[in-house]
């Protein structure tokens, strides 16, 4: 058993053992279903159904099954040679690899969003030649190309960022879509004018808010909970609770998320962001599939969220020490 006044896991205690198993056997799950998600997408590899499903599947195939067999012998090692970490220090450590995700991508929606719009109004006001030449101008006017040479430096540098940076939260956030939002009506009622970039905007950022913000707030305990029973159950019982809801619900629509949305190329989140997609309003930001993998980024960064979540209401439920208090601070 967990030892209650240091809430280390002592190497009998198989049931915290078997918790941090299926936790950290799920996290791999979740990266390996990323990485091949690239591997189908930017190499064009079949992924793992022709293994199952073929009559001779290719060597790619089962080179991408293979990763699933190598993330859960990682796991399990991981767990045997670190049999002293507790429930909480493993449920700290995966809510701090939640909060680095979602603290990179809201650096990139803010980089991104600037940049993007600057590009945008540059080339509306048909200054674009002056500053880059017309070949580059032209080029700048394709998705792909401002894509590949706009956006993914600026995400390179945006991960960088938030790996030494802590300071960007949802408060700033908040304020950058109104700050977007009176520009709109200043420019519009004061000075008659408005671009399609300037909306594209703020509904880049708003919806970065939303889901962005979504495992934060399930860190914070800020998710609405509909109670009918649960205010008064004792805490052994809450933390039941708790534990299997983040199994059965919450990993559990994350997972449907991603593998509806990224089982395929041709998938809803996988489309879109391969073919660069963007809205029809002419001279607008290009950024529409980024929007797109808003919605992979809600269920990634939810389903660690829940892991964690997991780990935490098993302690609960075991009366182990340390319990996360939720802060009044809504900094990522």
């Amino acid at each position: 058993m967990s030892d209650a006044s240091t809430g280390r896991t002592s190497t009998d205690d198989w049931p915290g053992l078997l918790a941090r198993l299926f936790s950290w056997v799920l996290l791999a799950a979740i990266g390996v279903f990323l990485v091949n998600n690239v591997l189908s997408l930017v190499f064009d590899w079949p992924g793992i159904s022709p293994v199952f499903f073929a009559q001779d599947p290719s060597a790619p195939s089962w080179i991408q099954l293979s990763v699933y067999g190598a993330g859960f012998i990682g796991a399990v090692v991981y767990v045997l040679f670190s049999r002293q970490r507790s429930l909480r220090a493993d449920g700290f450590l995966i809510s701090d690899i939640s909060a680095f995700l979602v603290r990179a991508a809201f650096w990139i929606v803010l980089l991104v969003g600037v940049g993007d719009m600057i590009v945008s109004f540059v080339r509306v006001e048909g200054w674009l030649p002056v500053f880059v030449g017309e070949d580059i101008a032209r080029s700048l006017g394709r998705p792909s190309y401002r894509g590949i040479y706009v956006h993914c430096p600026l995400m390179i540098l945006s991960v960088v960022i938030a790996a030494f940076s802590r300071s960007l939260g949802f408060i700033w956030l908040t304020l950058l879509i109104v700050v977007a939002e009176l520009a709109i009506v200043f420019t519009r009622f004061i000075f008659s004018y408005e671009q399609a970039f300037m909306g594209d905007l703020v509904r880049f950022w708003y919806g970065a808010l939303f889901l962005f913000a979504s495992a934060y707030t399930l860190l914070e305990e800020g998710h609405v909970r509909v109670d009918v029973f649960y205010s008064g159950y004792s805490n052994k019982r809450k933390a039941l609770v708790n534990a299997f809801g983040s199994i059965f619900l919450g990993l559990s629509m994350c997972w449907t998320i991603m593998i509806v949305g990224m089982g395929n190329k041709m998938a809803i989140i996988n489309m879109p962001v391969v073919n660069f997609e963007v809205s029809q309003s002419g001279y607008g930001m290009y950024v529409k599939y980024l929007m797109a993998a808003f919605l992979g980024v809600f269920a990634v960064t939810m389903a660690v969220q829940f892991v964690s979540y997991f780990l935490d209401s098993v302690a609960d439920y075991r009366d182990e020490p340390g319990k996360r208090k939720p802060t009044s601070s809504a900094v990522a």
